[in-house]
């Protein structure tokens, strides 16, 4: 078994464990992550556990979390030659709450952190919605499974975006948008599906399902926009990239932007090739 194989077999098995510890970890931490967001148990918990099993990998060199400030080092065991694991280990954690969607995150980096997306060698994401199912991205093949019982059972292999768009899903509170982006979705509301469930993996998973587009874009209060690079915007991008769209900041593509700190937070815009092009005609790039 490849080493990303066994780096998708972990991330399966350990789905069922984060899953089935939702139900008593739905309340806050009194600690804040490095984004200055408030944790949820949960939070922690799938953090911890997918720390513990990703770094008992002998391929994997170190392991990086949208939870934690810093880089945990494994290189000693790994003899200082492996993959960098990026994770974000319960997107769309605040849902818990209300019982809706959200996912783990996973991105497998050939170089140390931080880098650019196109150190990138495979990527994953797991959905916890009616099923868990995983949308995995490598050697240029993405492919989609159920996971039942902490195992993978293939469902589609070469996926592809639809050639027929039919959604759309835009964060950021609509005042917030800047003027270029709200022409934009004036156009595409007249001829997409709005669908936001305030997951990103929710959120993509439709893109990825009906085809379309999904953006958290800069905004006019946070130009840098609200998601992390490493963590979110790249393995993403990765993956849809991989099915045949695109992904861009706004200028170029995401796998392009250069990482200087961990947590750095990107314009995130993923989708079929004509309307994430036509987004960077209309913001003027």
């Amino acid at each position: 078994m490849s080493a990303v194989e066994e780096v998708f077999d972990v991330v399966a098995a350990s789905a069922r464990d984060i899953r089935d510890s939702l139900v008593g970890r739905r309340t806050y931490e009194d600690e804040e992550n490095p984004s200055g967001e408030q944790q949820l148990e949960a939070d922690v918990y799938a953090d911890q556990l997918l720390e513990e099993r990703l770094l008992a990998i002998d391929a994997v060199s170190a392991y990086a979390s949208e939870e934690r400030d810093d880089i945990v080092d494994n290189s000693a065991d790994s003899n200082g030659d492996g993959y960098s694991i990026a994770v974000d280990p319960l997107d769309g954690s605040s849902n818990v709450k209300s019982n809706n969607a959200m996912g783990t995150i996973v991105g497998v980096y050939d170089d140390p952190l931080p880098t650019t997306g196109r150190s990138l060698i495979a990527a994953a994401y797991v959905l916890y919605g009616p099923l868990t199912t995983m949308v995995t991205a490598h050697d240029a093949t993405v492919s989609e499974y159920v996971i039942e019982d902490g195992v993978r059972r293939l469902v589609q292999e070469d996926i592809t975006l639809p050639d027929d768009p039919l959604v759309y899903g835009f964060g950021g509170r609509v005042p917030a948008w800047t003027d270029d982006f709200t022409d934009y979705v004036h156009e595409v509301e007249h001829e997409l599906k709005l669908r936001y469930g305030g997951a990103m993996i929710a959120d993509v998973n439709q893109v990825m399902t009906y085809g379309g587009i999904f953006a958290y874009p800069a905004l006019e209060s946070r130009p840098e926009g609200k998601l992390r690079l490493l963590f979110e915007g790249a393995p993403i991008a990765y993956i849809v990239e991989s099915a045949g769209g695109r992904s861009s900041n706004g200028e170029r593509s995401l796998l392009d932007v250069e990482a200087t700190e961990i947590h750095q937070r990107v314009p995130v815009h993923v989708g079929n090739t004509e309307y994430v092009t036509r987004l960077e005609e209309a913001l003027g790039t």
